[in-house]
């Protein structure tokens, strides 16, 4: 007689099993009982029919009865209830929910796939007609139907897990006003805190109201509107709510049969899946599995491992042995343009199981892009990588624009092979500009955590910030000034890198130095020259935008929302909204392509092109760096301008400015005001005055104002190269070239010259007694950022062309010196 094998439950596991079953054995007889109508479909896809992204509900079933039935000739039965297990009898018992007829079945094997079910807690109000939670196909057509048919225009989500977020995303694209609630402090469970801001902070810049924790106390439902009264008496109205807050196994089959089940009703099963009963084995949601990484029992409800257990059961109970070997939590979601993604432990796990950070396991976190930067369509990531002090990866995070999936899978590929961070450093992957850099960011957050593990460097989190000694801590700034300008650190010193060597006596030796940068790869840099000069130094890991991302808080946010830009209203700090009149004028809309550019390039980009427009015009500005949203908000409010509006457009991200009109300059904690500028005309092209006017210039730079020096007539000579460069001349031009000095070297002094031997001297004296000679003074304003101008009309005069001069200089007229000095509260001739 064949065997008979009775399988509880479809979708992932239950449908897994069985077409694994038949594979193996085709005598074996096999039954599926089905409570639903649906034994297989996309649950994971539910959100996205919803919001219509997913047109076509046939689209969600992946298989149906029929189907079945036809390709595996087993026995499928819809809405058939098991609703007792006899096992002294090897029997079940089924109840027709058609014709309500009651009936048993025997077997010889069992297997238990009965998932979980949406938690609904005892509160107030719950059952009110628009409060829905989804989870299978009769869900979905519910709620889809009560949209259709009621139009909202407000939705509650409470709950900030996977389903959560997905159904706030795609509610939000029906155009419908979405409010997330979560009682925890953070949404996405898996991920640590740090890495959950960035989704708060994406959902926030979406428009949805988050509540983060804040539990709901009471719903009050009248006239098709749902009043949810939160923990802290905050009242949120939605016309329909959805229930995202958590599952729950459905296990009671299994304990009133007397099998082992845990505390949460989850079912207890060995390493082949088998139940205390031996001819019952279990799978998915229902059952308890094994933490891959630290060997803990837990309950982790996804589709991947119910499918890959579901093909394990089908083995043994065919004689092929196989166990399973634990769950490594593997999870990715889409949450609006954001894909977040996780694998192994987070931080929150192991603190749970009592392991310490920098005792236990170490953090390598990094921002980097998805794809070579150049190349268009670079879109950051950033990614958190635990492992512990031998080198073992214990988990990783990642959020990003694109590319997260390809990195999360390399990293749980390389946990689920014991892999460790020496295996990821030294992967070999594919590259090609549209799809990665040479050292892909799986390499690069290897590299971070090997130069901990070696010694190479020591970092500081955001989280250790606050713990540390004020007074014996110096944070230095070691961005360019004009990155500072979108904010910094509270008293931070700014020494940008280029400068660091040459400055390093400014910095005290007996306090602990926490260099930064915008992402933390300058900042390692600063980290080494520091280290390797004697300093007690740490690198803060991710740079400001990890912090900014932790501490910074944008208020007053300008808005506009009509199509010519005029002025709505604005938020204040209590988030009411306020009507405010303004004028409005013609304008003129130009573009700017800042893609490619990380910060503060595309800042530097607006800036540049904001010069060249007038009051009112609308700049568009389409950037691949998602930090530049937030940059370009800061960048308005301290400077004047007005930020219309932000939006992910396709492979960038869009800002719309107006030029100026911002009658109020806000002044935002943590951004310095606009530096007050100096100018310097260097006419004379003697030594000594070449040196001063230098001297002069690096001085001005380094108290942090912005510097041009223009360069006329024999000032001309100090930036001329002392090399022979071929260029066609005229019969005076030539002249001319060959009785002036070539470059800084040939310069004479003003006085006491003595045919040359005068300035030999004074270069001797300045380098006995160390002082900067003038190449080098010159060196120093090229790499501190120093503005050098070459007066084109004095370069026609003199017979110099461009070619001859240093690379580092721009042409320029009178009006380009006006503007300058017209900034100035210096304007010095020299």
């Amino acid at each position: 007689m064949n065997k008979r094998v009775l399988i509880i439950g479809g979708v992932a596991g239950g449908a897994s099993s069985l077409a694994r079953l038949r594979r193996l054995d085709e005598d074996l007889d096999i039954v599926l009982f089905e409570r639903g109508e649906h034994i297989s479909f996309a649950n994971c896809g539910l959100p996205y029919y919803i919001g219509e992204t997913i047109e076509n509900r046939d689209s969600l079933l992946v298989q149906t009865p029929e189907g079945m039935k036809n390709r595996f000739n087993v026995d499928i039965r819809t809405n058939n209830e098991v609703t007792k297990i006899l096992r002294d009898e090897k029997k079940i018992e089924i109840k027709d929910l058609k014709n309500g007829n009651v009936y048993t079945e025997s077997y010889d094997y069992l297997i238990i796939s009965t998932g979980s079910t949406p938690i609904k807690p005892p509160i107030p109000g719950i059952d009110a007609p628009n409060i829905f939670s989804l989870w299978n196909i009769p869900d979905t057509d519910r709620i889809k139907t009560y949209i259709e048919t009621n139009k909202p225009e407000k939705a509650i989500v409470v709950g900030g897990g996977f389903i959560g977020l997905e159904m706030a995303e795609n509610l939000h694209n029906l155009g419908i006003k979405v409010s997330i609630v979560e009682m925890l402090d953070q949404v996405m469970a898996p991920m640590d805190y740090e890495m959950a801001q960035i989704v708060h902070e994406h959902i926030k810049s979406k428009g949805v109201d988050l509540h983060l924790k804040d539990g709901v106390s009471t719903f009050e439902y009248k006239d098709g509107v749902t009043v949810v009264t939160l923990q802290s008496g905050i009242k949120i109205e939605g016309d329909m709510v959805i229930l995202s807050i958590g599952i729950r196994p459905n296990g009671e089959l299994a304990k009133e049969a007397g099998l082992e089940v845990n505390q949460k009703g989850g079912i207890i099963v060995d390493k082949y899946l088998r139940t205390s009963d031996e001819y019952i084995y279990a799978i998915g949601d229902v059952i308890e599995v094994e933490d891959f990484i630290n060997k803990t029992k837990v309950m982790v409800p996804l589709a991947g491992p119910a499918n890959k257990q579901g093909r394990i059961v089908a083995n043994n109970i065919a004689g092929k042995k196989e166990e399973y070997r634990g769950t490594q939590g593997t999870s990715i979601a889409k949450v609006f343009d954001l894909t977040v993604a996780n694998t192994g432990n987070n931080e929150k796990t192991l603190n749970r199981l009592g392991k310490e950070y920098k005792k236990d396991y170490l953090i390598s976190f990094i921002h980097a892009n998805s794809n070579a930067g150049y190349y268009p369509g670079a879109l950051p990531l950033t990614i958190k990588l635990i492992f512990d002090m031998r080198g073992n990866i214990l988990g990783s995070q990642i959020v990003g624009y694109d590319g997260v999936d390809k990195r999360i899978d390399v990293i749980a590929t390389a946990i689920r092979f014991k892999g460790t961070v020496s295996d990821l450093k030294e992967l070999e992957l594919a590259y090609a500009p549209p799809y990665s850099s040479a050292k892909d960011p799986i390499n690069m957050v290897a590299f971070v955590a090997d130069n901990q593990l070696t010694g190479m460097v020591d970092i500081i989190l955001w989280n250790e910030i606050e713990k540390l000694d004020k007074e014996n801590t110096i944070f230095l700034d070691i961005r360019e000034p004009i990155e500072r300008e979108l904010g910094y650190i509270e008293g931070s010193i700014n020494i940008p890198l280029g400068e660091l060597r040459s400055r390093l006596k400014e910095i005290d030796k007996s306090k602990l130095i926490v260099p930064y940068c915008a992402i933390g790869l300058r900042g390692y840099i600063g980290t080494r020259v520091l280290k390797q000069n004697g300093f007690n130094v740490k690198n803060l890991a991710g740079g400001y935008t990890t912090y900014k991302t932790m501490f910074h808080q944008n208020k007053d946010f300008n808005i506009y929302n009509d199509q010519n830009g005029s002025f709505k209203g604005k938020f204040s700090d209590s988030g009411e909204y306020k009507l405010v009149e303004k004028k409005t004028k013609e304008i003129e809309t130009f573009k700017l392509n800042a893609c490619g550019l990380s910060c503060p390039g595309p800042i530097i980009q607006v800036y540049e092109k904001m010069k060249l427009l007038k009051d009112g015009d609308m700049l568009e500005v389409t950037a691949t760096d998602p930090g530049f949203i937030n940059d370009i908000e800061n960048w308005c409010k301290n400077t004047g301008n007005i930020l219309i509006k932000t939006e992910k457009v396709d492979k960038g991200f869009l800002a719309v400015i107006k030029k100026g009109l911002n009658e109020e300059k806000v002044s935002i904690p943590g951004v310095i005001e606009e530096k007050d500028e100096k100018t310097i005309v260097v006419f004379s092209g003697d030594l000594d005055k070449a040196i001063a006017s230098f001297i002069i210039a690096n001085g001005a730079k380094a108290m942090g104002s912005e510097v041009t020096m223009f360069f006329t007539f024999w000032g001309l000579n100090i930036l001329r190269k002392d090399s022979n460069i071929k260029v066609e001349k005229g019969f005076m031009d030539k002249m001319f070239s060959k009785m002036m000095p070539k470059g800084s070297k040939k310069l004479g002094l003003s006085k006491m010259n003595m045919a040359g031997m005068g300035s030999k001297m004074i270069r001797k004296v300045m380098n006995d007694k160390n002082i900067y000679s003038l190449e080098e003074l010159i060196d120093q304003a090229i790499e501190s950022g120093i503005r050098f101008v070459a007066c084109n009309m004095s370069m026609d005069v003199m017979g110099i062309s461009r070619e001859e001069l240093i690379e580092e200089i721009e042409i320029g007229g009178v009006a380009t010196y006006l503007s300058s000095a017209n900034k100035s509260n210096v304007n010095l001739f020299i």
